[in-house]
């Protein structure tokens, strides 16, 4: 009757671990230096019996992914980093954005903030203080420490001790706020290369998902952002699962967008045609990205045929006056129809 109830039999379980062991004597014999050889059939075997990756952060980021989030200075990278891991350690969505895992024990590697500057950003006025959830740990480093005899840089000796803390905390997800501390000359191949090959093993080995926060050199923002963009981009690129990009407005300094850069466990859905577009702001206690709407990269642009935005909005105030359309108007200033109606309902014309 057991038997029936488990649809197992002892046979059945036995035949079980024979293949099992022959399937692994087989991955044995496949191997050839760095490679592994094996029918295709027999990857996707394989592969069906493992769980298929959840979101962490809507299609932006997945499980068991190694993940870039780079923008430039001071425009909420950390803040949003800090959100996510939030999100994740509760294991409750940000709105407006998906989440399809429970909570996770998330390692918060911050090499950006005191903890004094951490703490003005989850206060009000360093009191009323937020409370975070006790599956989200932060880790700063240790400034008394010495490099061991046996690790030639300080960036070897801070990825060893990762690994290790990794396993020692029972963490599921890692972010590390930011790449240019682990790796102060990210833009050489060569350390790119050994970076994203150390964090691409652990996602693999520990199985799991991994965070990277990067700067860009200073850019141009009259032009759409792009991978060229991220410092180092073209190995960085390589060997990280997907990447994404926080963009500054140009048509209110607390707005901010959100765009997908690089993917490969969905389509590509937030491209230059459909951003994110969030409000930066502080609700209370808690510093945070919130979710306005959906748009049109070239609306949140400089536009560099104008001085500055009091231009645009002189020029566009004295085309409302001679009676133009908004689609007119939209035309002449290189905008969407869309991003003058709204422009014009916060100027109040």
């Amino acid at each position: 009757m057991e038997q029936l109830e488990n649809n197992k039999s002892p046979r059945s379980e036995i035949l079980g671990d024979i293949k099992k062991h022959q399937r692994q004597l087989s991955d044995d014999l496949n191997k050839s230096g760095c490679l592994i050889v094996k029918p295709a059939n027999h990857w996707v075997e394989e592969a069906r019996d493992r769980p298929i990756p959840n979101m962490l952060f809507s299609e932006f980021w997945y499980e068991n992914e190694l993940s870039i989030l780079f923008a430039d200075t001071n425009i909420g990278k950390s803040i949003l980093a800090v959100q996510i891991a939030d999100s994740l350690s509760r294991g409750k969505s940000i709105h407006g954005f998906k989440l399809e895992c429970p909570p996770k024990k998330v390692l918060y590697l911050d090499f950006e903030l005191s903890d004094k500057q951490f703490e003005n950003r989850c206060s009000e006025n360093y009191k009323n203080h937020y409370v975070f959830h006790s599956n989200f740990l932060r880790a700063e480093i240790n400034t008394d420490f010495s490099i061991p005899k046996d690790f030639n840089s300080i960036e070897d000796y801070l990825c060893k001790s990762l690994e290790t803390i990794i396993t020692q905390k029972k963490a599921e997800v890692v972010i590390i706020d930011n790449l240019t501390y682990l790796k102060s000359d990210n833009e050489r191949a060569k350390d790119a290369l050994e970076l994203m090959k150390l964090l691409k093993q652990l996602t693999k080995k520990s199985n799991i998902s991994i965070l990277v926060l990067a700067h860009t050199p200073k850019r141009d923002e009259s032009k759409p952002i792009s991978k060229n963009d991220l410092a180092g981009s073209k190995m960085l690129m390589n060997f990280c699962d997907s990447s994404f990009a926080i963009g500054a407005s140009s048509m209110e300094p607390s707005l901010r967008y959100l765009i997908q850069i690089k993917q490969r466990n969905t389509e590509h859905l937030y491209h230059t045609n459909n951003v994110i577009i969030c409000k930066l702001q502080k609700q209370i206690n808690f510093l945070r990205f919130e979710f306005e709407d959906f748009g049109i990269e070239k609306d949140h642009l400089k536009q560099s045929s104008y001085n500055d935005i009091s231009d645009r909005d002189d020029l566009m105030k004295n085309l409302i006056e001679q009676g133009e359309s908004n689609v007119k108007i939209a035309e002449q200033l290189g905008l969407s129809e869309g991003a003058i109606r709204k422009r014009r309902k916060v100027l109040g014309i």
